[in-house]
């Protein structure tokens, strides 16, 4: 195959074929789709064109999907978003894109003011198509705006209100797209009519917030919840609390970690069941430990420990995990017995509508980015197209 980078004038015209079309609704799913200049330009069944000004891939009957788009994940092979390196950036995105991802949010964890800033000015610099890895959207702020009787494993001691200087030099980056935030502190509305003004998308997290107030988050203009059950008030039949809200209110998407360890498969079966395709989307808030070994690491002066694919700190807490967006799919799979032709969209098409982007992702139709994942019969990653051009796996040829 010929060699292509992302930063190249033109991607190459692709045709792929022999795959299984399982978003498309028809008796006769096999077909194929051409791509020409980082696009979808068609979409088809049956017999392949004759063409010969193409490149061609054969999916050998693999099922064709949109690319992954994973709005929360930290980091991969021993690096993270939070070290303010645009190189291990990069190193992230070639891991991700192995594993199906085509687009990410890289996301920080609660850190000094400093750090912070340093973290979202090299998401700046990295922003955008990555050579042979998922491209770089912008940043995703999980903290330090949230609530520390539901830090998870964020540290208290750096857990504060939005200061007018930082949150300025926060926002001026220009990389912000999703903000996770406590919606019922009062400190905390200021700076959330900020970022809804901006068009940042605002996510309830980290929040002991009631049933009340996120009511009256949504009034604000909250439309996400970051990792349902997990760092918020869970549900009582007298107070539904956060989890509640987010599983009952048709205005908000939520995140649910699939990756066996932060939610019980019946929970997941749950939220399918609540909020369906269009509202549900998987996330993976995988970390530095990602595609290493299991053992002990370190994140910001903390220990963690990978053990039989759970992160933990030192005193138990859950700390992120190990598992992609593949891995999660397999595992929501099985949990919920949803077919994999009704479930696609909580992997791309859904996270890409959250995040303001669904006229150009999450869909295997014409004029939209030729983002793609073909899977085999196990649902694992037999190949990786981003802008059109194969970045994992497969090998095209005239």
């Amino acid at each position: 195959m010929t060699a292509h980078a992302p930063g190249d004038a033109v991607p190459p015209s692709l045709l792929v074929t022999n795959a299984r079309l399982v978003t498309v609704d028809d008796p006769a799913p096999t077909g194929w789709v051409r791509l020409e200049d980082g696009r979808i330009a068609e979409v088809g069944h049956g017999a392949t064109p004759d063409r010969d000004d193409v490149e061609r891939l054969d999916a050998s009957g693999a099922s064709l999907l949109p690319g992954f788009v994973d709005l929360h994940v930290h980091g991969a092979v021993g690096h993270d978003t939070i070290d303010g390196d645009p190189a291990a950036l990069h190193a992230m995105a070639g891991h991700y894109v192995r594993h199906g991802v085509t687009a990410f949010l890289p996301t920080l964890v609660t850190a000094d003011p400093p750090t912070t800033l340093a973290a979202l000015r090299a998401i700046g610099e990295a922003v955008g198509a990555v050579a042979d890895g998922a491209t770089i959207l912008g940043a995703h702020l999980e903290g330090p705006f949230i609530s520390t009787r539901r830090k998870g494993a964020h540290r208290e001691d750096l857990i504060r209100a939005p200061d007018p200087g930082e949150a300025e030099a926060l926002l001026a980056t220009g990389v912000l797209r999703l903000v996770t935030i406590a919606p019922e502190l009062p400190e905390n509305a200021w700076f959330m009519d900020a970022c809804r003004d901006r068009g940042i998308v605002l996510s309830a997290g980290h929040t002991d917030a009631t049933h009340a107030d996120l009511l009256a988050a949504v009034d604000r203009g909250a439309r996400h919840v970051t990792h349902v059950f997990n760092g918020m008030r869970g549900m009582h039949h007298r107070e539904p609390g956060t989890a509640g809200a987010a599983l009952t209110l048709d205005s908000l998407t939520c995140e649910v970690i699939a990756d066996g360890v932060h939610v019980h498969p019946a929970m997941l079966a749950l939220v399918w069941r609540a909020k369906g395709p269009d509202r549900m989307l998987l996330v993976t808030d995988a970390g530095k430990a990602t595609g290493m070994p299991e053992g002990r690491y370190e994140r910001g002066g903390r220990e963690l420990f990978v053990q039989e694919g759970a992160v933990r700190l030192a005193d138990g807490t859950i700390s992120g995990s190990v598992r992609m967006v593949d891995e999660g799919l397999r595992t929501f799979l099985a949990a919920t017995g949803a077919r994999l032709a009704d479930a696609w969209p909580v992997t791309s098409r859904t996270p890409a509508r959250a995040l303001g982007l669904g006229d150009r992702k999450g869909e295997v139709a014409p004029g939209y980015d030729a983002d793609l994942v073909l899977l085999d019969d196990s649902l694992e990653v037999s190949a990786t197209i981003v802008g059109g051009r194969v970045a994992h796996g497969g090998t095209a040829t005239r």
